[in-house]
């Protein structure tokens, strides 16, 4: 079982969301993909505390606070692991962008986001983050494919 935090970070006066192209890390399971940021615990960290850790790191940014609006499960998503994920909004940040190790950073309109190269079930969920109260989801995948998701809202 892997922990991990996924956070969606918004810009309000663009009406945008900075995104992750994955091109950079060598083996990447996301590879060519497009992600929010985030990723998994480490000891001793909250959900919260994680996503502001891993926002910092992979965007240079400094997310004051961030909101939870759901909670996935993902199945064997990599084959090997079930994945349990916290996802986050946050429009409270400064600072400057810096080069991420992990791929190329952009501030991408939100009418546009389900437009990008993403995993499937992101496209649906991605909506999801832009409405009021929280969901539980667990989204099925099988050899890279998405096949199904259940999804409860709050």
């Amino acid at each position: 079982m892997k922990l991990a935090t996924l956070c969606y970070v918004t810009d309000k006066k663009t009406n945008s969301t900075l995104m992750l192209h994955r091109v950079k890390k060598e083996n990447d399971y996301h590879e060519g993909k497009w992600n929010g940021l985030g990723g998994k615990f480490e000891l001793g960290e909250s959900p919260e505390e994680c996503a502001i850790r891993e926002i910092a790191e992979e965007c240079g940014l400094k997310v004051k606070s961030v909101k939870m609006k759901g909670f996935i499960t993902f199945p064997l998503f990599d084959e090997k692991d079930d994945w349990y994920v916290f996802l986050f909004t946050s429009d409270d940040f400064t600072g400057e962008l810096i080069d991420s190790p992990e791929g190329n950073l952009a501030w991408i309109k939100n009418e546009k986001l389900t437009e990008l190269n993403l995993w499937d079930g992101d496209k649906i969920f991605i909506p999801w983050l832009f409405k009021d109260g929280f969901f539980s989801a667990k989204f099925n995948y099988k050899n890279g494919k998405y096949v199904n998701h259940d999804v409860s809202f709050y």
